[in-house]
């Protein structure tokens, strides 16, 4: 057998692989032996099929799974044995197949496709510079976040009129360009919140209301074409709320306002533990205190996308853009040219940047350890128990759902992968320069991604 690589370009190769009749006869020769040993043929008793029998009836078939198998194992150690690091899979080259007679005497070549991972430096110093944000609570942050808690913990009342953040229990009928109702077309019965509706006018049109008071409104504009909203006051699909042009008949049934719970002990005692806050200063502090922990995770989040953007344009390199997308197209029949074209670009910077983390890990020999992503899908776990339950688990029944999340493949690989990428922020942050910079959450919140 020979196998030899020829090099296009710094980013591709082609790998040739020839088998001769020696190569394979001694696999094929046991394979047909094997067959003999299993097979149930009429005429025959079990395990005394005799092998020429086979393989006049199985030969070719035989030989051709042989020769597969052959040239999987051939190639995955070549690649193995020359430390090649490839991109994607090899792609077989069909254009130069040629045709065989599978007889048994035939000298097999054939011609693989490779992507190469380009050669490039990492080069993070302190001379990188990025800003780490440290989000501070502004007053319309902190005053909302206060509502929306006593609103939490007061009462439903049903006043005669509507205000500003009121909801109105109201059926909702759609009509024709006419102003008539749409025989057969859409109707419920739902929660309008006001402080939901995206258009000042239709906002102030639906303040001042009352029972049974009648209304037209027009839906999409007063949820500024928000199709998931449309879609869930009317019980209808996406698609269709999507497309739905009508205006609608908002017949009031009833106002319903959430009271805001007073600033008393028995309301801090409630959210904080008895004697825990005692004033509304101390109060409005803890808030405060924890607003800003949740935004440390926005800034957090901020600075590890800033990274990524700013080290897919530091760490320039090529990749081999025409294998890629012949690999893709090859691996996901379904995939159409207008969905590689759109999406190649997304495919390119993930895979950059996979490169670079694989890189930074190997050159400094960062090590992730199964107790590491143990205690990261602990933490994990137990963020979604607290989304679904107020009691939280204990440390060992946590420790136990973890074991057993970790026991399937797909989700000790999700979160490895999450450590890896941790570990490699945290280690380019401890390499680059940050420079500390508080902002307003309202202005952090204009800076996108």
């Amino acid at each position: 057998m020979n196998i030899s690589q020829e090099k296009i370009d710094n980013l591709n190769a082609i790998v040739k692989i020839n088998i001769d009749p020696a190569d394979y006869q001694p696999r094929v020769d046991k394979a047909i032996k094997d067959h003999a040993k299993k097979a149930k043929i009429p005429g025959f008793r079990p395990g005394m099929v005799p092998a020429s029998h086979i393989k006049r009836m199985y030969g070719k078939s035989i030989l051709v799974d042989e020769i597969n198998n052959m040239l999987s194992d051939t190639l995955n150690k070549y690649l193995e044995d020359e430390q090649l690091e490839v991109l994607g899979q090899p792609l077989p080259k069909t254009e130069d197949a040629k045709e065989y007679n599978w007889d048994f005497a035939d000298t097999f070549e054939f011609n693989y496709e490779v992507g190469l991972a380009p050669e490039f430096n990492i080069g993070f110093s302190p001379s990188d510079k990025l800003t780490q944000y440290i989000i501070k609570v502004d007053e319309d942050t902190l005053a909302s976040r206060i509502k929306n808690i006593r609103r939490s913990y007061g009462k439903m009342t049903n006043p005669d009129v509507s205000a500003d953040d009121d909801v109105l229990y109201a059926e909702l009928v759609q009509l024709s360009p006419d102003g008539s109702v749409f025989e057969d077309g859409i109707s419920n019965t739902a929660s309008v919140r006001l402080d939901q509706i995206k258009d000042e006018a239709i906002k102030q049109s639906l303040i001042g209301l009352k029972k049974d008071d009648v209304i037209t409104l027009d839906i999409q504009k007063a949820f500024d074409n928000d199709a998931p909203k449309v879609a869930g006051l009317l019980k209808i699909d996406e698609e269709t709320a999507a497309d739905l042009r009508s205006d609608f008949r908002l017949t009031v049934k009833n106002v319903n306002r959430l009271e805001e719970s007073d600033l008393n002990q028995e309301f801090f005692d409630k959210l904080f533990g008895e004697g825990t806050v005692t004033t509304e200063a101390e109060f409005r502090e803890k808030i405060t205190g924890e607003l800003e922990a949740m935004m440390v995770q926005d800034a957090e989040r901020k600075l590890q996308n800033d990274i990524y953007k700013y080290g897919l344009d530091k760490v320039q390199f090529e990749l081999p853009d025409d294998f890629l997308k012949r690999w893709l197209k090859a691996t996901n029949e379904k995939l159409t040219a207008e969905e590689l074209a759109g999406g190649y670009k997304d495919f390119a910077q993930n895979l950059k940047w996979t490169l670079i983390e694989n890189k930074i890990i190997k050159e400094n020999n960062i090590d992730i350890k199964y107790e590491d992503v143990f205690e990261l899908a602990k933490v994990r776990l137990g963020q979604q128990f607290k989304m679904y339950s107020p009691q939280a688990l204990d440390d060992e029944q946590l420790g136990q759902y973890t074991v057993q999340y970790l026991q399937n493949k797909d989700n000790a690989s999700k979160i490895f992968e999450e450590v890896k990428a941790l570990r490699v922020f945290d280690f380019i942050k401890s390499v680059i320069t940050l420079e500390p910079k508080e902002i307003l959450f309202t202005e952090f919140n204009k800076l996108g991604e």
